[in-house]
């Protein structure tokens, strides 16, 4: 296949009164061997006038012959197939094809295509059918590797316009098709590392944030795969590095028992690059209407809620019963719970306290105190927190939050918590970046059209329909295109589809489409695209090569993980890992019948302080132990007189 083939006519335009030629398709017919197909892309030149040229896409194909009917070539083979082989003269065979405008030169005034010769497209023919001419060029150009155009014995790379994939003109990206051979996963891996290697200049720093909601799809991002001298060819026909993302930071909660991560990244020689993502109380009461159910807290108890947040948590509080209290975790809380429904009752005022009936601060004690229970392992009752580099987020790094072993409840509230944070920071100016993308797999589930109303999907909403203006953009995969929310898939100004299942094919959503491409999207091989995008007037196949990372499949054979460690075990690996002088007997010592919400606290602080002295910070943190208490033994004591029988 050549990078820029020589002009060879293929075809010529053919317009009659059943098919004519229109502003926006024509016909043309081609010899029995050609290398055009569906998807090619083709020039039409006007003989009487030069400077008129025509762009377009093969969209359909038709062959046929002279007969009348089919019943003509049965009875002159005699109703046997071998003699129609044997005919004296082969009928000649048409192969009328149609095509769709991309672009005319000149775009005005807009004329039907004109009768003239088809030529195959070469290099410069696709950038401007594509209109990639107007990004590719000029002071600051903007284009984005997705692929190469692999049709009409041409090969040449298609480019995104980086404007309307990441904004602020456009953006968004939705990716479509059948679980496993549509290739969702690694076309955006691909996407991302084109990106981090081809975002201009001039529009600052980027990230990328991966919520992994798929087993082990995003834990080897760093890790190496293989490739074939094609990928390789490919990669450099792109311009693209064929080496795996240099900077990641992978993120996961604790399982219930708090010191062992909750992610199947946890091999030896990988676990030590996964930092815990842990959260206290203030941070869940920030999302305290994703954790509760809606029908279960009212009015009263919301502003209960707010009111927590806003006087209580985090600063000195008087109970009005002559207590004083610190609010920083859950046992903090609940000890100002205790202390305001004794006070009430004690006082015997009523039932009312600073405005808020008993029955609702009963409530939501209840409800809170929960909290911690539910979703164990992401919210700790100590305080301790352990989260994203906000203001500090560095350029072209991915950032991978694992949640795919966290239940439903959890993972509402991570979503909810990290899109809500990059947003702030976004519209504040403080993120660290100046554009991140955002990657959801799974919208069939997280954003879906029908249902009961969440919050993971109006945050997945409102980056749709406002992230583009702060630089929040948003690419989301799923199976089922139809079943994801119309505002979701709408906004999103690229659209790219991989093989495609025949029933989702056949939804009022690709009518569009025009027969012979449904066929083509629904038998595409692993590694073929069709992309939408704002400057192409009509859909595009590319090829894309394989991603230079390890599959998730792949990285769970070569990295087994790990069983999971008793607790000493566990503490000492995660000391260790911020300081390999330590010794491990030395720690085991140290944690040996200390309580282990001491212990977590301790190793917390420690992950906060990041000192030079592991060790000495951790003592110190985990404080002295105090012996318990030995009840000292009580001597009987006498009776002051025996007992006699005198009554007396």
């Amino acid at each position: 296949m050549s990078d820029n083939p020589s002009r060879t006519v293929v075809g010529r335009v053919v317009a009659t009164e059943l098919k004519p030629a229109t502003p926006h398709q024509f016909h043309f017919w081609t010899a029995r061997d050609t290398a055009i197909g569906i998807g090619a892309i083709v020039r039409v030149e006007d003989p009487t006038d030069a400077a008129r040229v025509v762009f377009g896409v093969v969209t359909d194909a038709f062959a046929y012959s002279d007969l009348a009917t089919p019943l003509h070539d049965v009875v002159s083979a005699d109703g046997n197939p071998e003699r129609a082989a044997g005919a004296p003269t082969a009928r000649q065979e048409i192969r009328l094809w149609t095509a769709a405008v991309l672009r005319q030169f000149p775009e005005e005034p807009l004329q039907p295509v004109p009768i003239g010769q088809v030529l195959v497209a070469t290099n410069a023919d696709v950038a401007q059918a594509l209109r990639m001419d107007v990004y590719l060029t000029g002071a600051h150009p903007t284009g984005i590797p997705v692929g190469l155009y692999t049709s009409g014995g041409l090969e040449a790379p298609v480019y995104l316009d980086s404007d309307f994939l990441l904004g602020p003109e456009a953006a968004h990206l939705n990716i479509s098709g059948i679980s496993g051979l549509a290739t969702k996963t690694s076309a955006v891996e691909f996407l991302l590392a084109s990106i981090f290697e081809h975002f201009p200049a001039h529009r600052g720093r980027v990230a990328a944030l991966c919520f992994n909601v798929k087993g082990p799809d995003l834990c080897f991002l760093d890790r190496p795969g293989e490739l074939t001298d094609e990928d390789r060819r490919r990669y450099e026909r792109l311009g693209v590095t064929p080496e795996p993302f240099r900077r990641v930071r992978y993120y996961a909660p604790f399982k219930p028992d708090g010191v062992n991560l909750n992610t199947l990244r946890t091999h030896p020689d990988l676990v030590g690059d996964v930092e815990p993502l842990v959260w206290g109380l203030r941070e869940a009461l920030d999302f305290a209407e994703v954790l509760l159910n809606k029908d279960d807290i009212d009015a009263k108890a919301d502003a209960f809620i707010d009111f927590l947040k806003d006087r209580v948590v985090g600063q000195d509080f008087d109970d009005n019963f002559g207590g004083h209290h610190r609010v920083e975790t859950f046992a903090d809380l609940d000890a100002l719970f205790r202390a305001i429904l004794r006070g009430v009752e004690d006082s015997g005022r009523g039932d009312m306290w600073r405005t808020h009936h008993v029955a609702t601060i009963r409530k939501v004690r209840n409800r809170l105190s929960n909290i911690s229970t539910r979703c164990k392992g992401l919210v700790t009752d100590d305080g301790a927190v352990g989260d994203l580099p906000w203001g500090a987020f560095e350029d072209r790094s991915v950032y991978v939050i694992d949640v795919a072993n966290v239940d439903p409840l959890g993972q509402d509230l991570v979503f909810a918590r990290i899109v809500s944070k990059l947003r702030e920071r976004l519209e504040h100016r403080n993120l660290g970046v100046d554009v991140i993308v955002v990657f959801v797999d799974e919208l069939n589930k997280y954003a879906p059209g029908d249902g009961p109303e969440s919050h993971v999907r109006r945050m997945l909403l409102d980056i749709s329909e406002r992230g583009r203006y702060l630089g929040l953009a948003l690419f989301g995969a799923e199976q089922f295109r139809s079943q994801v929310h119309r505002r979701v898939v709408g906004n999103a100004g690229t659209q790219i589809f991989g093989r495609m299942d025949a029933d989702e094919l056949a939804t009022p959503g690709y009518q569009v489409l025009s027969p012979a491409t449904k066929i083509k999207l629904a038998t595409l091989p692993v590694g073929e695209l069709m992309v939408r995008h704002p400057h192409f007037t009509q859909p595009i196949f590319v090829r894309f090569p394989r991603p230079v990372v390890l599959r998730g499949r792949d990285g769970v054979e070569r990295f087994p993980p790990a069983e999971d460690l008793p607790f000493e075990d566990a503490i000492v690996r995660q000391l260790v890992r911020m300081d390999r002088r330590l010794k491990p007997n030395l720690v085991k010592d140290l944690v040996a019948s200390r309580e282990p919400e001491d212990v977590r606290r301790a190793l917390a602080a420690v992950r906060r302080a990041r000192p030079d002295d592991v060790l000495a910070y951790f003592r110190t943190a985990l404080g002295s132990k105090v012996a318990a208490d030995v009840p000292r033994e009580r001597l009987a004591v006498p009776p002051l007189s025996p007992i006699s029988e005198e009554p007396y």
